[in-house]
């Protein structure tokens, strides 16, 4: 199946845009999963109006986003936000420096 790539466009679009296409694609995301606005309304603990509003494009809080992407289970969407930091190659080397690399003899006391 084809599947257009929008990410090249994300920075050419207004924030109103981008609203918009997120509002739509949750819609879609409803829509395929055969669930009505009021089933996700009760789900998600929404008022049924703020899912319709949040579909036609009026923008929403975050909270409302995570609530309708939890009843959706598709919070996973949102691991983007909780990626680890890479090390740079020349931290690495310098945290490895620090390790010991042998272990020295025990001194005789006399």
């Amino acid at each position: 199946m084809y599947q257009k790539s929008y990410s090249s466009n994300l920075y050419s679009m207004s924030n109103s845009a981008l609203v918009q296409q997120i509002c739509s694609g949750i819609k879609q995301m409803r829509l395929n999963q055969n669930i009505s606005q009021d089933e996700l309304a009760t789900r998600s603990g929404l008022n049924r109006v703020t899912i319709s509003r949040m579909e036609a494009g009026r923008s929403v809080s975050l909270l409302t986003l995570i609530q309708a992407l939890r009843a959706l289970d598709k919070l996973d969407l949102l691991n983007v936000f909780f990626e680890e930091p890479e090390i740079s190659p020349m931290k690495l080397l310098e945290i490895q420096e620090k390790y010991r690399k042998r272990a020295t003899p025990k001194k005789k006391v006399k």
